[in-house]
């Protein structure tokens, strides 16, 4: 409701403003005009973001992450050794290459 409101506003100023002769009443219509797109951007964006949340009660409590925690660190102590083998101390040599034919 707020959102048609807030279109309206916006509408209904920005016809004010085309319609009037008045500086004062072209410059409240303009100010009128601009708040209410503001607001309709704005109320369109905080609709979109709860359409789009998880509840609440979809979050992980503090007890699961604590488990999650525990199992992660044993398993970074379990596996000291490095995911990647070390690159080799000296570079190796290229094969040599063929004798130019010609």
């Amino acid at each position: 409701m707020m959102r048609m409101f807030l279109i309206a506003l916006t509408i209904g100023g920005i016809v004010v403003a085309f319609i009037t002769h008045s500086p004062g009443v072209l410059g409240a219509a303009l100010v009128a005009a601009f708040v209410g797109a503001v607001g309709t951007i704005f109320s369109i964006a905080g609709a979109r973001i709860a359409d789009r949340s998880r509840p609440d009660a979809s979050l992980l409590g503090p007890d699961v992450i604590a488990a999650i925690r525990d199992r992660a660190q044993r398993q970074a102590q379990g596996s000291a050794a490095p995911a990647r083998p070390a690159a080799p101390a000296t570079p190796r040599a290229l094969p040599p290459s063929p004798p130019p034919q010609g």
